[in-house]
């Protein structure tokens, strides 16, 4: 990634740090999206005593790696800097971290990087609640890659999402190969099938190629199941896709309804984490297609709003739809996304039949750049 620029995040951390008795730090986000970089980013600046350790080269399947860690942060004196990186590879880390910060709470101060949902939130829920703040860092907007990269929309539509994969995007299979193996595979290969059971990893693979060439669209598990190469269920597909998601990988929207069962009950709507996964799936001819590039954009627009607070969702009644929904804090956004696909005009106007509260939101080629700058000013700059 480029060492000049600065993820949002960094500076947020910083001031948090800065506080006089600030909780124990936890970020958590996808693989190779720069959560070490812009810890280090913060290091070089920091004005006391730290240490840091990364727990992806722990040998010793054994709790003594972490406390080694936190005693020779203390050692450093009162107010000490401890950063521990991948911390959901450190066994029974959270009970270990619950031990030490209760023996001394706010001794020092503490950060604590992860790149699996799954097994962080079980921690944290089960061991370390009321003791943290969790910062969620996402896959790279349009917006900092255009900063960082120059990228324009084109660009940012297929390859959009890994900075590290930016020095490879004139080569398409060595692009491919480092998504594939670098990222995807170390992904699924240690955050998932490491962690978690799954009968077939191959059919766990081949769902998860399947998925990405479905971008920003609603699909039934029934059809999902029919391109699976093996006997299945819905609670299976349901199950990968969970596990997908913990991973930062694909993400599956539930229709909006007033009512939730019918909400739990209805077909996803795909969003792979971000455009590159799709452009890896389908291969880099996918924008010619207009079709197909309209659904890429709106998964662009899909996976911007999936980094803000609050539950994203898509309507759909009949013929009429809304791309998506979103809601946080009473607040109710219909958002249609005009991308040049074909598709009924009646949806939002449907929608705020139904829901009258919400508000209004169309996202074009052109403004999606502010959409990406500042997500909240748009909503409610461009909503009634």
């Amino acid at each position: 990634m480029s060492r000049s620029f600065e993820r949002s995040f960094v500076a947020r951390l910083q001031a948090r740090l800065a506080e006089p008795a600030p909780l124990i730090q936890v970020l958590v986000g996808p693989r190779q999206v720069g959560k070490t970089t812009g810890m280090r980013q913060l290091l070089e600046r920091w004005q006391g005593a730290w240490h840091y350790a990364n727990a992806d080269d722990l040998l010793a399947a054994d709790r003594t790696w972490l406390l080694a860690q936190w005693q020779t942060a203390v050692r450093l004196g009162e107010g000490a800097l401890l950063v521990i990186d991948e911390i959901q590879k450190a066994p029974n880390w959270s009970e270990t971290i619950k031990a030490l910060w209760d023996a001394s709470p706010h001794r020092l101060r503490v950060v604590l990087l992860g790149s699996s949902s799954l097994q962080l939130q079980r921690g944290l829920c089960e061991s370390l609640a009321g003791r943290f703040e969790l910062t969620w860092i996402h896959h790279w907007t349009f917006a900092e890659l255009r900063e960082a990269f120059g990228y324009d929309l084109d660009r940012y539509l297929l390859f959009g999402g890994y900075p590290g994969a930016v020095a490879f995007e004139a080569d398409g299979d060595r692009w491919y190969a480092y998504l594939k193996d670098s990222i995807v595979e170390a992904v699924i290969g240690k955050d998932i099938l490491q962690n978690r059971r799954v009968a077939n990893p191959a059919l766990f693979r081949q769902a998860f190629e399947i998925l990405c060439r479905y971008p920003a669209q609603e699909i039934s598990y029934t059809k999902l199941l029919g391109q699976l190469q093996d006997k299945g269920n819905t609670d299976l597909v349901k199950y990968y896709l969970e596990l997908y998601g913990g991973a930062f990988l694909i993400y599956a929207l539930e229709k909006y309804s007033a009512k939730a069962w019918l909400t739990r009950a209805s077909s996803p709507k795909i969003l792979p984490a971000c455009p590159a996964l799709h452009t890896m799936a389908a291969g880099v001819q996918t924008l010619a297609d207009p079709e197909r590039r309209g659904r890429v954009f709106e998964l662009a627009v899909g996976t911007e709003l999936l980094q803000l607070p609050g539950e994203l969702f898509y309507w759909r009644e009949k013929n009429a739809e809304v791309d998506f929904i979103y809601r946080h804090q009473g607040r109710l956004y219909a958002i249609e996304v005009k991308s040049g696909r074909k598709k009924s005009a009646k949806g939002l106007d449907a929608f705020i039949r139904h829901f009258p509260e919400a508000r209004p939101v169309i996202v074009t080629p052109e403004n999606f750049s502010a959409l990406s700058e500042a997500p909240r000013k748009f909503l409610e700059g461009l909503s009634n």
